[in-house]
């Protein structure tokens, strides 16, 4: 590959397709038989694959190409298994789930923001009502 990134970087499907040597339509169909690859795809479904992602479709690959797993044989070995529990390592942030998570937060803080000039103007509404009702 001609690009030299850093090992904590996100990979695209062509990147990760031509590190481990296998078709980009293998790793697509690889994704609807193992749900513990997740690659983050972003609003135009660009998928990105985290080190931890690589690092399963690496073991995947050799399960199936070298050991001579079939996929219900590595679904088996997967079955009720965490990623950290496959991989014996500690898995890396969503970035994307964290950027997601703090918009949700700034809408949050938007609204609560919203309500509460809602209800001063109600209470200052209210009481102009109540002052017109005592004239």
């Amino acid at each position: 590959m001609g690009v030299n990134k850093s090992k904590s970087a996100f990979r695209s499907i062509a990147e990760v397709t031509e590190d481990l040597g296998i078709a980009p339509h293998v790793l697509r169909f690889w994704e609807t038989k193992f749900n513990q690859i997740k690659p983050m795809k972003t609003k135009s479904s660009r998928r990105y694959y985290r080190p931890d992602d690589v690092e399963l479709l690496s073991l995947i690959k050799e399960l199936l190409y070298e050991r001579r797993y079939t996929i219900e044989g590595v679904q088996k070995l997967f079955k009720n298994r965490s990623l950290k529990d496959i991989l014996g390592t500690e898995i890396q942030k969503d970035f994307f789930e964290e950027e997601e998570e703090k918009a949700e937060n700034e809408k949050i803080t938007e609204n609560h923001t919203v309500i509460e000039t809602a209800l001063k103007d109600l209470t200052t509404i209210r009481n102009e009502l109540r002052g017109l009702a005592n004239i």
